[in-house]
C-alpha cells in the first residue's frame, strides 16, 4: 500500500507569519502534572490519512487517559491541501495541539514561529533517537518537533531474472551491484535496471552518501552547491547506473509508473519505495512471487548507500494552551511500546535503531532499515520549499548530465533558476 509521505511536497506559499498567537509558556496544568492532573481536558491531534491505524489510535488514547486523566481526539487530515490548512490553523486562536508534519516541511514552520520548543522533551525521552532521523526536527539549533516514522528507498528485483543470469546472492557493495546488473544485461534479454533520468530522490540519497549538500551559504543567503565535487560524484554514479537502463532521461519514476514497467517481467531491478511493489502486483498479480528486496548497496558492505529519508515528525503548536498536556501525549506516543507497534503494523522505520526488530517479517522494511542511519533529506532550510516546484531544477540538472554535459556544465545551466528560488523571488 502506498505510503503518502508529505515530506517531499513543496510549501512555497507557506511562509506567512504564524507566530502571533503563540503563548509564553503553554502551561495549562494549574501546577498539577501528575496522573489525573489533566482530568477533564481534551487534546486535539491531527494525523494524516494512512499514518496511524484506528486500533493503534485507540490504544494510545486509552493509555493517555489512564496516565493523565485527559482524553485525546484524533482528527484525520487529507493530504490534498494540508499545507494551507495547517498554516491557517496555526495562525488562529485554537490550533490543533499536536499535529503530524512532513520532515522536510518542519524547518519552514519552525521559522515562522508556529512550533513550540521541545528541547526539554528531547532531553527526557530522545537520547537514543536516530540522529539522521531527528535532524529534520531541529531548526537553528532548537528542537521544534519529534521524529515519528520514516521510509526510504530499496532495490526491488525480479528473482527469476536474477536466477536466469546465474546470480545466487544479492549484492552488498555498489561495485558488486553494478557488476550483477551488467551480468543480467549480458546473459538475459531483460533490461538490467529501470532507472529514469529524473528519479531525483535516489540522487539526493547519492549526494548524502558522498557527504555533500545541495546548497551552501553565501553571506546571509543560501545558494546552489550543485557545482561541488560531492554532488558531481553523485551525478557520475547516477549516470553510470542509468546507462544500463532504457528508461527515458527526461522523465521521473512516476512517468510512467516504474512499478508498472517492472510488472511486465522484463526488468531486473528498480530503485523505489517498498510499497511500489503493490503497483507492480496490481498491474500483474503473477509477478508477486518474483519480487525481492535488498538494501541499496553502498561503497562497502558495512556502509549502505545514502538514502533520502521521507517521513513525518510530531509537533506541538506554539499557540496551543495545552503544551504540557501535549508533551505528555508525545511521551506516550513515542514510547517504545507505541513506536514499535506503529513500525510493526505499517512497516515504517521507527525513530530508534533499537526498535527495528519490530520490522521482522516485512521484507521491504527489513531491506530499508539498515540504510536509515546513513540517510538524509533535502536541505533543512525554510527557503528550500520553492526549489521543488515544477520544473524542478535538480531534475533539469540530472537530464543535462545524462545527455552529455559535465556535472559542472549542468550545474551552471540551472544555477540562476536554482538561486532565484532559494531567494524566493
Amino acid at each position: 500500500m502506498k505510503r503518502k509521505l508529505i515530506s517531499a511536497i513543496g510549501v512555497a506559499a507557506m511562509m506567512v507569519s504564524i507566530a502571533a498567537c503563540g503563548g509564553d509558556s503553554g502551561d495549562d496544568s494549574g501546577g498539577d502534572t501528575s496522573a489525573d492532573g489533566f482530568a477533564g481536558q481534551t487534546l486535539t491531534v491531527w494525523v494524516m490519512d494512512g499514518s496511524s491505524p484506528d486500533d493503534w489510535q485507540a490504544e494510545v488514547a486509552a493509555a493517555f487517559e489512564k496516565e493523565t486523566g485527559a482524553k485525546v481526539e484524533f482528527e484525520v487530515q487529507q493530504w490534498n491541501g494540508i499545507q494551507q490548512k495547517l498554516t491557517t490553523a496555526l495562525s488562529e486562536e485554537n490550533p490543533p495541539d499536536v499535529f503530524e508534519i512532513g520532515n522536510t516541511q518542519t524547518p519552514a514552520y519552525a521559522k515562522t514561529g508556529g512550533l513550540a520548543d521541545l528541547s526539554d522533551l528531547k532531553e527526557e525521552i530522545g537520547a537514543d533517537w536516530t540522529e539522521a532521523l531527528n535532524a529534520s526536527s531541529i531548526y537553528d539549533g532548537t528542537q521544534y518537533a519529534a521524529p515519528w516514522y520514516f521510509a526510504n528507498r530499496v532495490v526491488l528485483y525480479n528473482k527469476q531474472v536474477w536466477e536466469e543470469a546465474g546470480i545466487t546472492e544479492t549484492p552488498t557493495t555498489r561495485d558488486q551491484f553494478y557488476a550483477d546488473l551488467e551480468t543480467i544485461g549480458e546473459k538475459t534479454d531483460a533490461e538490467p535496471i529501470y532507472l529514469p533520468g529524473q528519479n531525483w530522490y535516489y540522487f539526493v540519497g547519492l549526494v548524502v552518501g558522498e557527504g555533500g549538500e545541495l546548497v551552501k551559504q553565501d553571506g546571509d543567503k543560501w545558494v546552489s552547491n550543485l557545482d561541488s565535487p560531492e554532488v558531481a560524484a553523485a551525478a557520475e554514479t547516477y549516470k553510470k547506473f542509468q546507462a544500463l537502463s532504457e528508461a527515458p532521461k527526461d522523465k521521473d519514476e512516476a512517468t510512467p509508473q516504474q512499478g508498472e514497467v517492472f510488472a511486465e517481467g522484463n526488468v531486473g531491478a528498480f530503485i523505489g519505495m517498498g510499497w511500489e511493489a503493490g503497483i507492480a502486483i496490481e498491474a500483474n498479480p503473477e509477478i508477486e512471487e518474483q519480487i525481492g528486496y535488498f538494501t541499496i548497496p553502498g561503497p562497502t558492505a558495512e556502509q549502505p548507500e545514502g538514502v533520502f529519508l521521507g517521513g513525518s515528525n510530531l509537533a506541538v503548536a506554539q499557540g496551543s494552551e495545552q503544551q504540557d498536556l501535549a508533551k505528555e501525549f508525545l511521551k506516550i506516543t513515542l514510547s517504545d511500546e507505541f513506536e514499535g507497534k506503529l513500525a510493526a503494523t505499517n512497516g515504517v522505520i521507527p525513530n530508534k535503531e533499537s526498535l527495528q526488530s519490530n520490522l521482522s517479517g516485512n521484507a521491504a522494511a527489513e531491506a530499508a532499515a539498515p540504510a536509515a542511519a546513513f540517510g538524509g533529506t533535502t536541505p533543512l532550510i525554510a527557503e528550500w520549499a520553492a526549489v521543488e516546484n515544477a520544473p524542478n531544477p535538480i531534475k533539469t540538472y540530472l537530464t543535462a548530465v545524462l545527455n552529455g554535459k559535465t556535472p559542472a556544465e549542468a550545474a551552471a545551466q540551472v544555477e540562476e533558476e536554482f538561486n532565484k528560488r532559494l531567494s524566493q523571488e
